[in-house]
């Protein structure tokens, strides 16, 4: 049975909250996973079912990002605090202390985001990249959003768009429109898992991170990241890369695919009929489609 062992590391004057799952029987040659979460501020629980990996041998490495979860919390801190570099910094901080030398990185939605921006600096453990749900620019991002809200029922569109000019994002009736998409293209599992519930309440008590650098929600990107791209730096990551996207994803195919055609080498999947949680609605070919890239990139 794997072993798990919680800690916090030393992050300048913070701590970042860190879960190890180490399998009970280490397969030899198989390098650390490591899992970046979205969110921003979204903390790590929805992604705790990749831990199965260990099952394989596999050391499964999650954390929560500062801001969020069990790591230090800033609500104080000003909007320009918050930006990728901090979270790249954070990240290199931590394969320092846990003194990683190869890993493999796995980010979904923001993480995707993140896992890129760390790969552009070419750290010399990276053995693989994969890219879960994620979009190369906000810009593609929000015209994919507009694209997935034009086939909703015209009565929920027009609630959201009412809101939104209002600025009144925050009402009962807006949420329960923004449910309709969520459903359709952020998680279809009913009930909504466990673990995704406790990422949102997490998030909820603690709206820093997400609101100041997403906004309210995955389709209204008002924040600080709403001019990010990372599309002219694509071409300098060196790491084996893999992309995988939902079906149904709000991570729609033309803001995922600039990471497939830049990235030397880089390789897709797409998951049929899953939406942006694929690894929470189809775990097992998630993970399998996920482990062969893996191990094919431990050597």
């Amino acid at each position: 049975m794997s072993t798990v062992v919680a800690q916090t590391v030393p992050f300048r004057e913070w701590e970042t909250w860190v879960r190890i799952t180490t399998p009970a029987h280490p397969r030899e040659g198989a390098l650390p996973l490591v899992v970046v979460h979205g969110g921003p501020g979204m903390a790590h629980n929805y992604l705790r079912n990749l831990e199965a990996f260990a099952e394989d041998g596999r050391t499964v490495i999650h954390y929560d990002q500062l801001g969020c979860g069990r790591s230090t919390h800033l609500p104080e801190a000003p909007p320009e605090f918050w930006t990728p570099q901090l979270f790249v910094d954070e990240f290199e901080n931590l394969i320092a202390h846990l003194g990683l030398t190869r890993y493999h990185l796995l980010g979904q939605s923001w993480g995707g985001m993140l896992g890129a921006e760390i790969a552009t600096r070419q750290p010399d453990g990276m053995q693989s990249l994969s890219i879960c749900n994620s979009p190369a620019s906000m810009q593609l991002w929000v015209e994919g959003a507009a694209e997935l809200r034009a086939t909703l029922p015209p009565e929920v569109e027009a609630t959201l768009s009412a809101h939104e000019a209002a600025g009144t994002t925050d009402d009962p009736e807006y949420r329960r429109a923004t449910a309709v998409f969520y459903e359709r293209h952020v998680c279809k599992v009913v009930p909504t898992p466990e673990d995704f519930r406790r990422s949102e309440e997490q998030m909820e008590a603690d709206p820093t991170v997400y609101h100041t650098m997403n906004g309210p929600n995955e389709f209204h990107v008002i924040g600080t990241l709403r001019e990010w791209s990372i599309i002219d730096r694509l071409d300098t990551i060196d790491a084996p890369t893999l992309v995988v996207a939902g079906e149904d994803d709000e991570a729609t195919p033309a803001t995922w695919r600039p990471f497939v055609d830049r990235i030397p080498g880089a390789t897709s999947h797409v998951f049929p009929g899953a939406s942006h949680c694929s690894h929470l609605e189809q775990p097992e070919e998630f993970r399998r489609v996920i482990g062969e890239f893996l191990a094919d990139h431990d050597a």
